[in-house]
Formats: C-alpha cells, sequence, structure tokens
C-alpha cells in the first residue's frame, strides 16, 4: 500500500506545483549565487531540482540517493580537473535532499558532516522556504570548497559545469 500511495503522490506532483515553490525568478537568482560562488574556490557546484521521480524509479522502488548518483554522472559533475564537484539534489515532491560530493572533496569532508547542511535545508522547505534553503546550502558549500579549493589569487577561475540550476520538473 505504501508503495502505491508513493507512486501516486509521484504522479499527482506536477509543473504548476514545482512553479509554484520555485519560479523562473528565483531560478535565475539561485544560478547568479552558484557563478559568484565559484568565483572564490575551484570547485563545482551544480544544484538539480526535480519535481518527481521517474516512473522507472518508482516501478522499481528506486531511492533518493540512487537517483541523486545517477544525475551526478549524467550531468558529468564527476569530469572537474580537481575531482571536486558537488551535486545538490532536491526532490520537491518529498521534500528530500541529497549531497553528492566528488573523491577530491570527499577526501576533506566525511559524509556525516553533511548532514547540518541537509537539515538546515529540511527546515527551511518544511517551512515554504525552497529558494532561501537552497541559496544557504550554495553558500555552506561553498564555503567547504573556499576552505579546500581556495581560488588562486589573480588566476581567473575556470567553470568547468554550467550553473543553471537543472530544472528536471515535469
Amino acid at each position: 500500500m505504501v508503495g502505491l500511495l508513493r507512486f501516486l503522490k509521484h504522479r499527482w506532483w506536477d509543473e504548476r506545483d514545482a512553479r509554484r515553490v520555485l519560479d523562473e525568478a528565483a531560478l535565475q537568482r539561485l544560478q547568479q549565487r552558484v557563478a559568484d560562488s565559484e568565483r572564490r574556490h575551484t570547485g563545482q557546484i551544480r544544484v538539480c531540482v526535480e519535481a518527481s521521480l521517474p516512473l522507472s524509479y518508482l516501478w522499481r522502488d528506486g531511492n533518493l540517493r540512487e537517483r541523486a548518483l545517477s544525475l551526478f554522472g549524467k550531468l558529468r559533475v564527476w569530469d572537474t580537473e580537481h575531482n571536486n564537484g558537488v551535486l545538490i539534489y532536491v526532490l520537491l515532491v518529498e521534500h528530500d535532499i541529497e549531497i553528492v560530493a566528488d573523491r577530491g572533496l570527499a577526501r576533506h569532508i566525511a559524509p556525516d558532516q553533511w548532514q547540518p547542511l541537509v537539515a538546515h535545508m529540511a527546515q527551511a522547505f518544511a517551512q515554504g522556504r525552497f529558494e532561501e534553503g537552497l541559496a544557504q546550502a550554495i553558500d555552506e558549500v561553498s564555503a567547504l570548497l573556499e576552505r579546500h579549493f581556495p581560488a588562486t589569487a589573480g588566476q581567473p577561475g575556470v567553470n568547468e559545469l554550467p550553473d543553471p540550476v537543472v530544472d528536471l520538473r515535469r
């Protein structure tokens, strides 16, 4: 029964619901925040927002981590010179969040260190403050990247990945 309820919930959630919580202006502001952040470090941040899981994940009861890892690969977040890309993945229908860091950053940040960041986002999402939660997450990831992969003074940063929020809302 839980599987059926989850399936229906994911099929019910649509683009209108997603646009209500993150409109185009919010997506543009988040894109600018990522671009500004990447001037201060050599890491790459990708934000991916998905309204609901694809049918293929629902049929086989796929989980959030599996989906985030798949998108980490598809979006080529792993393909950076210093292996320091980070994916912030949000599944809107479940208000669920997953952070995937490439191996270069994972050497410095233990998996449990991401939990406070996820908790801050979840708290903001529970209050309906999706843009604010994502903005804070970008800032927190940026601070970690600045600490471990600071930009070199006088060297222009190389933007290896696109900055726009990946919008997989249906």
